[in-house]
C-alpha cells in the first residue's frame, strides 16, 4: 500500500506537449527534457502521486514491443529484458504512479469481437512483466492497469471468468501495493473487485456522478476494495461546449478566456463538493482522487496545470476540514 495513507491525490497520466512540439519533429533527448519537466510541473501543481507523463498513444507503445518479434518469446509475449518503459529512464530516482494499457484494452485493438483466449493470456503475461520492470526500478508506489473500453465495447467477446484471469495474470506484481483499475465505465467496477491484484476502481465520477451510485459499498467492504473518484472534469470537448452555448461565443478561438472560462467551471469549490458527496457515500472506501481522465487533448500545459492545481488545494481544503 502507498505508506502515506489516507487519501491520495494522482493523475491519470497524458498531458499536453508543449506549445508547437511534435512527437515525430523532436529528437529522443528533447523528448526526455519535455518528459521531466512535465513531470516536475505535476509536482509543483500539487500532485502527490504523478503519474510518468503519457504523450505516446496508449496503445502503440506497449503493443508495438508486444508485436515485435526480436522482442517477444512468443506471439504477444514480450521477452521480460524489453518489457521496459522508456519514460522512466527520464525519471529514474521519482516516486511515481505507474500506468500500463491493460490487457483487455491492447487484445481489442488488434483482434476485435475475437475470443482467443490464449493470445489474452500472452498480452496479460505481457502487461505483467512491463509492471515487474517498472516495479524493480523503485520508482512504482502506485500501478495502474488502463482498461477505458471494460464496460463500454460491445466488442469484448470473452465471459467474465476470462476477464477476470486476464486481470489476475496483468496485476499479479501488485499484490500486496495499491493497483488502480481505471475505467471508463462502472459496470465491471465490482466483478473486478474479485481481482487480487487489484485494490482500488477507478471512476470517472466528475463528469458522471451518478456512476458512483452503480458502486455498491458493501461490495467493497467485502472485497477489502477502494475507489478511485474522479473529482475533476477532463471531458475538455464537451465542457467547452457547454460553454460555448452558455457565454455565446466560440472559445477555442480565444485560449486565454478558454483557460479562465474552464478554470472558473472546475474551481476549488466545485472539486471540493465533489470530493465531500464521493466522501459522504463511501467514506474511507475512498483511497485515491484526482481527475477523470488524462489531459492529453487539453490546449495547454498552463490549462491543465491549473486544474491539477485546483484539485490539490480542493483536497488540502478537505482535509482540513475532515476529520477522518
Amino acid at each position: 500500500m502507498y505508506s502515506d495513507g489516507g487519501i491520495f491525490f494522482d493523475d491519470i497520466g497524458s498531458f499536453p506537449l508543449p506549445e508547437g512540439a511534435k512527437l515525430n519533429d523532436i529528437s529522443q533527448e528533447r523528448y526526455i527534457e519535455i518528459v521531466k519537466d512535465a513531470f516536475l510541473k505535476k509536482i509543483s501543481a500539487g500532485v502527490e502521486v504523478p503519474t510518468y507523463p503519457q504523450f505516446r498513444d496508449m496503445i502503440h507503445m506497449f503493443m508495438d514491443l508486444i508485436q515485435n518479434p526480436k522482442f517477444t518469446e512468443s506471439p504477444y509475449l514480450i521477452k521480460r529484458e524489453h518489457a521496459q518503459i522508456f519514460e522512466l529512464q527520464a525519471l529514474k530516482a521519482n516516486r511515481m504512479r505507474i500506468c500500463v494499457t491493460g490487457p483487455l484494452e491492447l487484445y481489442l485493438s488488434i483482434f476485435g469481437a475475437t475470443s482467443y483466449t490464449d493470445i489474452l493470456c500472452n498480452i496479460s503475461e505481457s502487461v505483467a512483466r512491463f509492471l515487474e520492470m517498472a516495479k524493480e526500478t523503485g520508482a512504482m508506489v502506485v500501478a495502474s492497469i488502463d482498461e477505458p473500453s471494460l464496460g463500454i465495447s460491445s466488442n469484448i467477446a470473452f465471459d467474465q471468468d476470462e476477464i477476470l484471469e486476464a486481470l489476475e495474470i496483468a496485476s499479479r506484481p501488485c499484490r500486496g501495493m495499491d493497483c488502480e483499475l481505471h475505467l471508463h465505465s462502472p459496470i465491471f467496477a465490482e466483478l473486478c473487485s474479485q481481482v487480487s491484484g487489484i485494490n482500488i476502481m477507478g471512476i470517472e465520477s466528475a463528469a458522471n456522478p451518478d456512476y458512483l451510485r452503480l458502486i455498491d459499498k458493501r461490495v467493497l467492504e467485502e472485497t477489502d476494495t477502494f475507489l478511485r473518484a474522479g473529482i475533476a472534469r477532463t471531458d475538455i470537448l464537451s465542457m467547452t461546449a457547454q460553454l460555448n452555448d452558455k457565454l455565446g461565443v466560440n472559445l477555442w478561438e480565444n485560449l486565454p478566456r478558454m483557460e479562465k472560462e474552464i478554470a472558473n467551471m472546475e474551481s476549488c469549490e466545485m472539486i471540493e463538493r465533489r470530493l465531500s458527496n464521493a466522501y459522504a457515500l463511501f467514506g474511507e472506501r475512498i483511497r485515491a482522487v484526482g481527475p477523470d481522465c488524462g489531459l492529453g487533448s487539453w490546449p495547454s500545459q498552463s490549462l491543465a496545470v491549473r486544474l491539477l492545481s485546483n484539485c490539490a488545494k480542493a483536497l488540502e481544503s478537505f482535509r482540513r476540514k475532515s476529520t477522518f
